[in-house]
């Protein structure tokens, strides 16, 4: 075989230089011109979006306070060194007026009252005897039998026997009257709230043994600044919140005449017709409902609330969130009232619901789809009518 001479040495050289310098300006062309393509930024969260809505809402205005007793009636001891010796009530009991509460041992008023009686008819006889003698002396003192010294003694001895009976049957009324008090009565309808009676006490005169709402009514006590007054009225419906979270229904009464002059705040009067679950002594928070007024409304869960302030996120270009700070006003149930942003939030404006809580102004977002939201079917788990018709091949 002949052998290639230098010169085709020499040429065959030469094109797989040329042919090695042309691949490699050609890969590295590329290599720049892909480096010189913009990377496109990364969603950093997977969110759902909302819109803001106009609502007709109440208007209201909120207030705090205590439940109290309208008023609260002390029954006490209306005699002085008796052996309690019965009583019939506890806290919590409902009682008419009239009822017997709590009871005394009455046996030594009672021997009183015997003794009084017999003190009457002893002085009703007295009188017997005066009234004849008096009529006697006023027949004779015409014939001379009598000198008109002794008529007048007589007359007065008269008038002095009707005293003493007018004086035993007062002391007969007294001794009654204090035979019934020896049976402590409710002095109208209502609650007992408070029992301070123990049977065999012996109570002192005026003691407190217990202590009764009246009618069972409540009140809700409002603590309202004085530039706020004069938007409530007498009248006016109210929804209350109390403490273990009921609802209870209340109507202004009163509004006092009078403001504290060192928290200017005024106490409102409310009345609670059906307390329900609230009692004397809770804390509650109502609102004096003022009418209605249209609101702009968000879900709750579309505000972040962050350093003090609150913030929403609005979808832009690119799938980028913009941070916007807005001022929150009414809350009803899962929705926020927007007062007011520093870019204006509008229903238009395109706003991120869920997840908010977790972006920065300026991150890249991907917008959930309805199709995000079903659940992934599970490849392991057959439908019913495969299964049927597997198991009947067998």
């Amino acid at each position: 075989m002949k052998k290639p001479s230098f010169k085709q040495i020499a040429i065959a050289a030469v094109v797989v230089v040329i042919g090695s310098g042309a691949f490699w300006a050609i890969t590295g062309n590329h290599a720049k011109s892909v480096d010189k393509e913009p990377a496109k930024p990364k969603a950093s969260l997977t969110v759902t979006t909302t819109k803001a809505q106009s609502i007709d809402w109440p208007l209201s205005l909120s207030a705090n306070g205590s439940i109290a007793a309208w008023q609260e009636a002390v029954v006490g001891s209306e005699l002085g060194g008796l052996l309690l010796a019965e009583v019939r009530v506890n806290v919590g009991d409902i009682v008419k007026r009239g009822q017997v509460l709590a009871r005394f041992t009455n046996e030594s008023v009672a021997a009183q009252v015997a003794q009084q009686k017999a003190a009457v008819e002893e002085a009703r006889a007295a009188l017997s005897e005066a009234d004849a003698n008096a009529e006697r002396a006023r027949t004779l003192v015409n014939s001379g039998a009598l000198s008109g010294q002794q008529t007048t003694q007589y007359e007065v001895a008269q008038r002095s026997a009707k005293a003493r009976l007018l004086s035993a049957q007062a002391s007969l009324e007294m001794q009654q009257i204090r035979l019934r008090q020896t049976q402590v009565i409710a002095p109208d309808d209502g609650v007992i709230s408070s029992r301070t009676a123990t049977v065999g006490a012996v109570a002192s005169q005026g003691q407190e043994l217990f202590k009764l709402i009246r009618q069972n009514r409540l009140e809700w006590r409002a603590e309202v600044n004085a530039t706020d007054l004069l938007q409530i009225k007498v009248g006016q419906a109210v929804k209350l919140r109390v403490t273990n979270g009921v609802l209870v229904d209340g109507k202004v009464r009163m509004i006092a005449p009078t403001v504290d002059p060192l928290t200017r705040n005024a106490l409102v009067y409310v009345d609670l017709p059906v307390p329900g679950s609230a009692h004397a002594g809770m804390f509650g928070t109502g609102q004096f409902l003022l009418g209605q007024a249209e609101a702009l409304t968000l879900p709750q869960s579309s505000v972040v609330m962050r350093d003090g302030f609150s913030y929403v996120y609005q979808l832009g270009k690119d799938d980028k969130v913009i941070q916007t700070k807005v001022t929150l006003g009414r809350r009803v149930g899962e929705r926020i009232e927007v007062a007011s942003g520093d870019n204006g939030i509008t229903p238009a404006m395109i706003l991120i619901e869920k997840g908010a809580g977790f972006l920065a102004d300026g991150d890249t977002v991907r917008v959930a789809t309805p199709a995000d939201a079903k659940p992934a079917a599970n490849p392991a788990v057959k439908p019913i009518s495969a299964r049927n018709a597997s198991l009947a091949s067998k």
